[in-house]
């Protein structure tokens, strides 16, 4: 099978390691993996032909000569080094992916992208959500003659949760506190304006199971500025099993701990009494309404992705969902289907070519779930 790019991912962790399995399982991908904690790397030791490079990606110079001449950077790091990747990627030509949640983050690699080449881009927020729900949404905006109101829900939980707090860790401990504790962007009686995380608590019933939703930083991406004056409200919030707000809300309001000084210690908390699963379930409900033909109506989409094998191993459904979901842009940035210079957001994304990609067959497969 013919090679399409190189790829080098920064980041061997949950979803850097599934990134490189799916980009490799193609065969159209030559891979390169910057890990600095080497038994990381061991996670992918039986790939062949995938190199490996093991340094911290705080060091400019080393990350600079390990992605020179290589087509894509995609970093699977946390949020506070892909300033320094994208800044990497910008003096080294390489066009960029990532999966932040974090607003400013987001902005500063903007701020790279204003110098892009041609055929260098720079493509934050690709993950799950942000990324794929921001393109099924904005899918169903372009149905509408004129819009009301886009409501975004998403929620990764246990498939069996046994704890008070209805809930296991699934991916970054550091993204999760994150959205629990900072601003949130939303469009309310046609106004942008921040809301508080943790806040507008509401019940949603999907396949007769009644969960809980509220705001959460960063799931919109970019469609806050792409929807402003075109609709009276949208939002976005994180589903979850009934229980969880009013005991998250405790640790983070009444006791601090979401005091950026103190998330060092929720982090801590959170990792040694809370238990990882690989058996989860990821819930997507995207839901717009508006006028077509002079009626008004409403259009909704709502998807379930369950764990499973894949490719002879346990996959979580977060890592299914997010690493599928940045692949799948990876692969339309090669095959031009998407913008191939500066800033590009979700919205550049068409649904039908996300979802024809081989990448886009874990959601294309997802099962439908219901509404009550």
């Amino acid at each position: 099978m013919a090679i399409v790019g190189s790829v080098v991912v920064v980041g061997c962790g949950k979803i850097g390691s599934a990134i490189v399995k799916l980009l490799h399982a193609s065969g159209r991908f030559k891979l390169k993996v910057v890990e600095q904690h080497v038994p990381l790397l061991e996670t992918i030791a039986h790939l062949r032909n995938v190199e490996t490079a093991s340094f911290a990606v705080q060091d400019p110079e080393k990350l600079r000569a390990a992605i020179q001449g290589w087509n894509v950077v995609v970093s699977a790091c946390s949020y506070d080094v892909n300033p320094l990747i994208a800044k990497a990627c910008a003096d080294a030509g390489c066009s960029y992916f990532d999966l932040t949640e974090d607003v400013e983050t987001t902005r500063r690699i903007r701020e790279l992208a204003a110098v892009a080449k041609p055929g260098q881009i720079f493509m934050p927020q690709c993950g799950l959500a942000p990324g794929f729900i921001g393109i099924l949404a904005w899918d169903i905006c372009r149905h509408f003659d004129k819009l009301d109101a886009v409501k975004m829900r998403v929620g990764a939980l246990p498939k069996y949760p046994t704890n008070r707090m209805m809930y296991n860790l699934t991916w970054s401990t550091d993204g999760l506190i994150n959205e629990y504790c900072n601003a949130c962007e939303a469009i309310q009686d046609h106004q942008l304006m921040d809301l508080v995380a943790l806040e507008g608590l509401e019940q949603i019933s999907l396949d007769g199971v009644v969960y809980e939703a509220f705001n959460t930083s960063g799931g919109l991406g970019t469609l806050c500025e792409s929807l402003q004056g075109k609709v009276r409200e949208l939002n976005y919030k994180t589903v979850r099993y009934r229980g969880h707000q009013y005991l998250m809300q405790f640790l983070i309001r009444e006791l601090q701990l979401g005091e950026q000084h103190k998330r060092a210690m929720l982090k801590s908390i959170l990792e040694e009494a809370v238990p990882m699963t690989r058996q989860d379930v990821v819930l997507t409900f995207a839901s717009v309404q508006g006028w077509r033909n002079g009626q008004f109506e409403q259009i909704t989409d709502a998807r379930k992705i369950y764990h499973k094998k894949f490719h002879g191993e346990s996959w979580s459904s977060i890592q299914l969902t997010t690493a599928s979901s940045l692949c799948a842009v990876v692969d339309l940035f090669f095959a031009g289907r998407i913008p191939q210079q500066g800033f590009v957001r979700q919205e550049d994304v068409r649904l039908s070519d996300f979802l024809a990609t081989e990448f886009g067959e874990v959601y294309k497969a997802a099962e439908p779930i219901t509404h009550a």
